[in-house]
C-alpha cells in the first residue's frame, strides 16, 4: 500500500502512528540479526519501515534484498531509499523492477553522499545529476505506481534568507515534478521544525511532512550524529545529559524523555503532523521506550489482522489462508510455494494443485552455529536429556499450555508445534487476539510432535476412543495414516468480525503435511549433524528421526481446552509401566 494512502487513512481515522528505518549491516550475522529485529519490532505496530541505501551505494544488492525479504516473509509494507550515487540509469532500473517485483511500491529518492573514499559527491557516467532527475525518471517508467518521496531539511531555516529561499525552491521544484510526501532529516529543535514546516506551506507545498526523529541512545552517538548533520542542538539537551554522559542508561532514559517532550510539541503545533519516522539505527531499545513514553502502543489489529503475518509480494496479498506445519518457519514456506500461480480469493484450498518446491528452493538449515549449538543444547546421550527447540521464542498463547508441554516432553513426545483451544476470545486479547476490532476468535487444539512407534500405538488406542480428536500419522519414507474421513482442509483458527465473513487463516490438511515432512526430519538430521560421527549423541538424534513417527493431533472440541491432553498422559502413563526402569523415555531410544 502506498505510504500517502497510510498516512491519509491514518489521517481520517484520527489516530496517531509511526514507521522505523533500517540500514543494511556489513556482515552476513549481522544481517540475520537484523532480519530477527524487524520481525520483533513488527510487534510494536509501525505502519511501515523504510531501508536505507547507504553511504557511496555500496550496499545496493543488500538494500534490494532487505526490501523484498521485510515485503515477502516479514510482511510489512517497506520503503526503499535510492540515491543517485555511484548508480547508472541501468542500475536505478534493476533496483526499480526488483522493488516492484517484490511488492514495494514506496521508493526513497535521493542525490546520495559523496562516493566512499570523496569529498565531493560526483555523477557517474549514465547516471543523474540531481534527486530532481531521479524523480522524474521514476515517473517517466513507472508511471504513478511507486510513492515517490524526498528528503526535507529544517535545519535550512536558520540559514542566511538568500540561501534558504533557494533551498525551498528547490525542494518546491522536486515536489512538483511529482513526489508524494517528505521525510525530514533528524532534529532536536522543535522550534526550528516548526518555523520550517510553516514556511514549506507558505511556499506552496501541501503533501504530508513525516517527522525524523532519533532515539538518543548514548551521549557519544549523540554527539557524533548531530556533529556530522550539523543538527543544532538545544542547550538545555546537553544540560540535561552531560551528567551523565559516562551512564548509557541514565543518558537512553533521560533522552527518552526530552525526545518524547518534543514529539508532544510537534502533536500539539497544529501542524496537521500526526505521526513520526523513527531513525533506529538498528537498536531496539530506545525506539521501544521512546514508544513507550508517548503511550504509541500498537492496536492488534495493526500488528495482527491474521494469526500470522501476510506476505505483502504482489501475488501474495490475498492469501489467508495457510497450514499451520510452517508456524515457525515462514520463509520456508514462502519460497517452497512461491512459484504457485494463484491463491484464489487468498484460499490455500484451492491452490493445492501445483507441487510444493523441492527443499533446495529454501535451503533446510540451522540459524546457530556449530559452537552455539553445543552451548544451546548440549550433548545429550540419553532421550531423556533431549528438549525441542525453536528460532523463535514461544508465542503469547504457548503459555496457556506451557505446563501441559512439558508433561508431554517428559513422557517421550517431543513437541515441535501447538496451539491451546480459545472458545470466543475478542479480537484485542492481548494473549489470543487477532484482527479488526469488536470481532471474537477460535481455535481449535492442536499438537505436533516427534515420537517412538511404541508410544505411538499407545497413544493412538486411547484417541481412538475420543470421537472429537483427528490425526495425520507419518514415517520418514511418507507412509501416512489418519482417522480423518474428510479429503478437505480442517480449519483450526477461525474468527468472527462485524461486516465480515468468517474468516479461516490457518488450516490442517493432509497434502502439506506430508510435503512439510521432508522438511521436518532434515531438520532433525542437520540437529544430529551438529555432533561428531561415531559420537554417542550423534547415534542418538540419528536413531531418534530415523523411527520417529511425526504426528498432528486437532481435537475439535474447542469448548473442552484440556481434552487434547488427557491420551498423551494415560498413553504415556501405560509406558512408564511397562518398562521396569520407571522411565517415560522409550526404550529403543534411549541408548
Amino acid at each position: 500500500m502506498r505510504i500517502s494512502k497510510k498516512i491519509e487513512q491514518a489521517s481520517k481515522e484520527g489516530k496517531i502512528w509511526w514507521s522505523f528505518e533500517y540500514f543494511p549491516p556489513r556482515t552476513a550475522q549481522g544481517l540475520q540479526n537484523l532480519l530477527d529485529r524487524i520481525k520483533r519490532m513488527a510487534a510494536l505496530g509501525p505502519e511501515f519501515i523504510d531501508i536505507t541505501w547507504n553511504a557511496g551505494g555500496r550496499t545496493s544488492d543488500l538494500t534490494a534484498h532487505m526490501v523484498k525479504t521485510c515485503q515477502g516473509s516479514v510482511g510489512i509494507e517497506t520503503c526503499m531509499h535510492l540515491t543517485c550515487t555511484n548508480m547508472p540509469k541501468e542500475k536505478v532500473d534493476i533496483a526499480l523492477q526488483e522493488a516492484k517485483k517484490a511488492g514495494c511500491c514506496n521508493v526513497l529518492a535521493l542525490r546520495g553522499d559523496p562516493p566512499q573514499g570523496k569529498d565531493e559527491w560526483e555523477a557517474v557516467e549514465g547516471g543523474f545529476v540531481h534527486g530532481i532527475d531521479l524523480v522524474k525518471h521514476i515517473h517517466n517508467e513507472y508511471g504513478d505506481y511507486f510513492d515517490i518521496a524526498v528528503a526535507g531539511f529544517p535545519q535550512f531555516q536558520i540559514l542566511p534568507p538568500a540561501e534558504r529561499d533557494l533551498e525551498m525552491k528547490y525542494l518546491k521544484d522536486k515536489i512538483d515534478a511529482g513526489v508524494n510526501f517528505i521525510f525530514t532529516q533528524m532534529f532536536y529543535d522543535v522550534d526550528i521544525f516548526i518555523d520550517w514546516v510553516k514556511a514549506v506551506r507558505a511556499a506552496g507545498i501541501t503533501i504530508p511532512i513525516v517527522p525524523g526523529i532519533a532515539p538518543i541512545q548514548t551521549w557519544n552517538g549523540f554527539l557524533k550524529a548531530t556533529s556530522l548533520a550539523n543538527t543544532t542542538i538545544p542547550q538545555f539537551f546537553l544540560d540535561a545529559l552531560e551528567p551523565y554522559k559516562n551512564d548509557d542508561e541514565k543518558v537512553r532514559e533521560v533522552g527518552t524523555n526530552l525526545v518524547a517532550e518534543m514529539c508532544r510539541k510537534i502533536l500539539a503545533a497544529d501542524l496537521d503532523i500526526h505521526g513520526f519516522h523513527f531513525y533506529t539505527m538498528n537498536l531496539e531499545k530506545g525506539t521501544k521506550m521512546l514508544l513507550e513514553e508517548l503511550n504509541l502502543m500498537p492496536r492488534v489489529e495493526t500488528i495482527k489482522p491474521l494469526p500470522w503475518r501476510q506476505s505483502l509480494t504482489p501475488n501474495r496479498r490475498q492469501e489467508n489462508i495457510r497450514p499451520i506445519f510452517w508456524a515457525n518457519r515462514t520463509e520456508s514456506y514462502l519460497s517452497r510455494t512461491e512459484n504457485w500461480d494463484e491463491f484464489p480469493n487468498g484460499r490455500f484450498g484451492d491452490s493445492r494443485s501445483p507441487a510444493y518446491g523441492e527443499l533446495d528452493g529454501y535451503g533446510i538449515w540451522l540459524k546457530q552455529t556449530k559452537e552455539e549449538a553445543l552451548k544451546l543444547w548440549g550433548e545429550p546421550k540419553t532421550f531423556s536429556r533431549i528438549l525441542p527447540w525453536s528460532n523463535q521464542a514461544a508465542s503469547s498463547e504457548t503459555s496457556a499450555i506451557a505446563l501441559q508441554l512439558a508433561k508431554m516432553n517428559e513422557l517421550g513426545f517431543l513437541t515441535i508445534n501447538s496451539q491451546p483451544a480459545v472458545n470466543g476470545a475478542r479480537s484485542d486479547d492481548p494473549q489470543f487476539g487477532w484482527g479488526p476490532s469488536n470481532g471474537y476468535v477460535y481455535q481449535k487444539a492442536y499438537l505436533e510432535f516427534f515420537v517412538s512407534p511404541q508410544l505411538l500405538e499407545l497413544l493412538l488406542a486411547h484417541i481412538e476412543r475420543d470421537s472429537n480428536m483427528t490425526y495425520y500419522v507419518i514415517n520418514k519414507q511418507g507412509d501416512l495414516r489418519t482417522n480423518t474421513h474428510s479429503d478437505g482442509p480442517n480449519a483450526v483458527t477461525w474468527g468472527i468480525f462485524p461486516g465480515k465473513e468468517i474468516i479461516q487463516p490457518t488450516v490442517v490438511e493432509a497434502l502439506s503435511f506430508m510435503a512439510w515432512k521432508d522438511e521436518a526430519y532434515e531438520l532433525g538430521v542437520k540437529w544430529a549433524n551438529v555432533y561428531e560421527a561415531e559420537t554417542p549423541s550423534r547415534k542418538l538424534m540419528m536413531g531418534i528421526f530415523e523411527s520417529s513417527y511425526l504426528v498432528n493431533v486437532v481435537h475439535n472440541d474447542f469448548k473442552v481446552p484440556q481434552a487434547i491432553f488427557e491420551p498423551f498422559f494415560k498413553a504415556g502413563a501405560e509406558y512408564t509401566a511397562q518398562h521396569t526402569n520407571g522411565s517415560a523415555a522409550p526404550q529403543a531410544l534411549s541408548n
